[in-house]
């Protein structure tokens, strides 16, 4: 597993009750927020030149709340409500992009209506964790979780797949195969977290469930650094806008595997009878 990034003790789960650090989850989300609106300025079509201007504002936007992060040890106060109101902002601009592409009051360039709700999800995940990261049982968040970022990791790969040329034959085949498993996965995963509402005292199908997810989420993660690699030596034929998009979706496969990792040990220490 990649150590490139650290995310701090996020989740932190303790007394059977599992958290997210907001200043762990801040400074990962903050900067794929920043991500996001630089890709969304480089897929916007040249006719569209106050959309790019109001993206690269986001752009700069996100980059002064990362600096502001990393120089504290707690997320309160100021910097806190300028966080949220930051991510409301781009959650509106996403969601203004993608009514556009839906009435078609704008040329789409490269940015897909999915793939502009799929980051406006994002950025909605992040909102909910920056204003109330509440304390859950160990297995309710971690079906939860599953069933947030299987979804996730599934578009990254159908997205990937447009993005590739037609002659990746190898590349596109792997993708394919891929899809398919993280589209299974996502529909186990809400059937259990919806069998889990019932409170059972033991569910023993969702340990080994997640150890397959981990699995594949970690074949999908060694896929994407690969995928990264090549487009960094220019020995992939895409029209990715840069190889900096392949290891955004590459960080956040990590960032789901750290996630799994701990919220199973705890459910596995919450639940002595699994």
């Amino acid at each position: 597993m990649s150590v490139s990034y650290v995310t701090g003790a996020s989740p932190v789960c303790r007394n059977c009750l599992c958290e997210f650090n907001r200043l762990a989850e801040a400074l990962f989300w903050t900067r794929i927020m920043q991500e996001h609106a630089l890709f969304i300025k480089l897929g916007l079509p040249a006719s569209e030149p106050e959309l790019i201007k109001e993206a690269e504002e986001f752009v700069k936007r996100f980059g002064e709340l990362r600096k502001r992060l990393k120089n504290v040890c707690k997320l309160d106060g100021e910097l806190l409500e300028d966080l949220i109101d930051s991510v409301k902002d781009i959650i509106k601009f996403k969601a203004k992009l993608l009514r556009m592409l839906i009435e078609c009051k704008a040329e789409p360039g490269s940015n897909y209506p999915l793939l502009l709700d799929h980051i406006r999800r994002e950025a909605v995940h992040f909102l909910e964790l920056m204003q109330k990261p509440e304390a859950k049982e160990p297995l309710s968040l971690l079906l939860q979780q599953q069933v947030f970022w299987l979804r996730i990791m599934k578009e990254h790969i159908e997205f990937i797949i447009h993005l590739l040329d037609p002659s990746e034959r190898e590349l596109i085949s792997q993708a394919e195969s891929l899809r398919k498993t993280f589209a299974r996965l996502l529909e186990t995963a809400r059937d259990l977290e919806s069998m889990a509402e019932t409170k059972p005292k033991s569910f023993n199908t969702v340990l080994q469930f997640t150890k397959n997810v981990i699995a594949a989420a970690t074949e999908l993660r060694n896929f994407k650094a690969a995928a990264f690699e090549l487009a960094e030596l220019c020995r992939i034929l895409s029209i990715v806008s840069t190889p900096l998009l392949l290891d955004h979706v590459r960080r956040e496969a990590d960032k789901f595997l750290d996630e799994m990792e701990v919220l199973l040990q705890a459910v596995k220490k919450c639940s002595p009878c699994m």
